[in-house]
């Protein structure tokens, strides 16, 4: 089997033990973990299914592929996904570290991952025993034919939001190419400066979705990290051809997390007020680190701050850690992020304004 590469966070170990040690406490901005209490309407559904002792079915039930399609519609205005397109996983990690080898490539096939990009992109084409490719842009690609295409809209970690033109761009290049696009859009709900669009939008695939896949995650809008809740949707015959796979596998999202998650995906009231805590965060911290001599740069959506001093990524890790706060660097995303640094939004209130108070002192 591939090497895989070590796990980033592991080598956290020692700077979050200074930053631990801070009389303060420390502030933890590194990972990007909920902390925002469950939703009532989502514990209340959860509890209310707790007692089905059979099997759920690896499909999902009809009522949470339904509740999916109308959430798209609502939130994001994708039209013209039917619920048997719709497919639950066990979280969007799981998916995006698995999806390239369920599909079927391996060996000899290529996958595109963003220059900048979560790791576990590199990880799922190591898995799979394909070659992962960093390009941003369709030149950088030449005359190869990947098997698939990894887009993340808002970025993981820089924020960015890829544009209609280009989403279009890209979708009509794989086509050409016989290439399966699929966007991660874990962080669609969050637009800031910008408004982020779906590759399943009308807009972007002109009426036809074959060849596009779309992830998204309850982890974030919903803090359901810990239920690992979410799904993937788009071409109904490549979420069949999964579907069989995962049937196989037991690759099954447990069924009271299935109800969560249509209480989840009905609930625009708690994902307006997530949304909210959040960009109220946003702005403490973004005023903070640009009056500390910061360069903010994309971040325009999304749930980090992607950060700069204009020196080496880990000397500004050391440098926040000395004040009680951890953060990630760039170069775990690729070697093009060596001099930024991740910043998450995910602290409480109270842990947000102590990071924007040491930066200030």
């Amino acid at each position: 089997m591939t090497r895989l590469p070590d796990f980033p966070w592991d080598s956290l170990a020692e700077v979050k033990a200074r930053a631990q040690a801070h009389p303060g406490g420390i502030v933890d901005l590194s990972i990007g973990t909920p902390v925002d209490p469950v939703p009532a309407s989502i514990r209340d559904a959860l509890a209310l299914v707790s007692d089905i002792p059979g099997y759920p079915a690896t499909h999902g039930t009809p009522a949470l592929r339904s509740a999916a399609v109308e959430a798209l519609g609502r939130r994001y205005g994708i039209t013209g996904i039917e619920p048997d397109a719709v497919l639950p996983t066990i979280g969007s990690k799981e998916a995006v570290a698995w999806l390239p080898r369920l599909l079927g490539f391996g060996p000899g096939d290529a996958v595109v991952i963003p220059e900048l990009a979560y790791p576990t992109y590199e990880v799922g084409a190591l898995l799979a025993g394909a070659e992962p490719v960093r390009a941003d842009g369709l030149t950088q690609l030449g005359p190869r034919r990947p098997a698939m295409i990894w887009l993340n809209s808002p970025s993981n970690p820089t924020g960015r939001v890829l544009g209609v033109e280009h989403l279009r761009k890209v979708v009509e290049w794989a086509r050409e190419r016989g290439t399966i696009v699929v966007s991660d859009e874990c962080y669609l709900s969050l637009g800031w400066e910008a408004e982020p669009l779906s590759v399943l939008h009308p807009s972007v695939h002109g009426g036809r979705t074959d060849g596009l896949l779309a992830l998204h995650s309850l982890s974030k809008s919903a803090n359901l990290a810990s239920y690992r809740a979410g799904f993937v949707t788009g071409d109904p015959k490549l979420v069949k051809d999964l579907l069989e796979v995962r049937k196989h596998a037991g690759m099954i999202v447990p069924r009271p997390v299935q109800e969560a998650m249509v209480a989840a995906l009905t609930d625009d009231e708690a994902l307006a007020a997530q949304r909210e805590r959040y960009q109220r965060r946003r702005l403490v911290l973004r005023k903070a680190l640009q009056n500390h001599g910061f360069q903010i740069s994309h971040s325009e959506a999304g749930l980090y701050l992607w950060v700069t001093r204009g020196e080496p990524a880990l000397r500004t890790v050391d440098w926040l850690a000395d004040r009680g706060i951890l953060v990630a660097p760039g170069s775990f995303y690729g070697p093009s992020g060596d001099s930024h640094v991740r910043v998450a939004l995910t602290a409480t209130d109270e842990r947000i304004e102590a990071a924007a108070d040491r930066l200030a002192g």
